[in-house]
């Protein structure tokens, strides 16, 4: 990971037409020293999941706030293992009820942000996440 900046993909998958916390999010990140992709809004997880493999991301954020999140955030972590063999960090966010974060985390979910979350808390998050990852990988 210190070779080379943490690259994170960021989409709105579904029909959701809100993006300003995912924009928002993306420029924290940026500003944090990352590269950012921000794919924008309507996407399919296919879509997703092929751009991420194309950018070579270390992260793939996911931001819903239709509800739809427990049909494309599971779909979109499904895909990415069915057709990558890298290990990557998901992150979801958006208006995410509590009830459904354990399940989003059975199906790969690393952790969900809530909205008002600061970008620092996800900025450590991702730092740390990766250097675990990292390290488990030397083994």
């Amino acid at each position: 990971m210190k070779s080379r900046k943490i690259r994170v993909l960021i989409a709105k998958p579904g029909l959701d037409g809100h993006d300003r916390g995912a924009k928002v999010i993306a420029r924290g990140l940026r500003d944090a020293g990352m590269e950012v992709v921000y794919l924008g809004l309507h996407l399919t997880p296919e879509h997703i999941v092929e751009a991420a493999i194309q950018e070579d991301v270390d992260i793939i954020g996911l931001s819903c706030l239709s509800g739809a999140h427990m049909a494309l955030f599971p779909k979109t972590v499904r895909l990415f293992k069915e057709k990558s063999r890298r290990q990557v960090l998901f992150i979801g966010g958006g208006i995410i009820p509590d009830k459904d974060v354990p399940r989003l985390k059975e199906a790969g979910i690393d952790r969900v942000f809530g909205p008002g979350t600061p970008i620092s808390k996800i900025v450590d998050f991702i730092k740390t996440s990766l250097e675990v990852k990292s390290d488990s990988g030397k083994n």
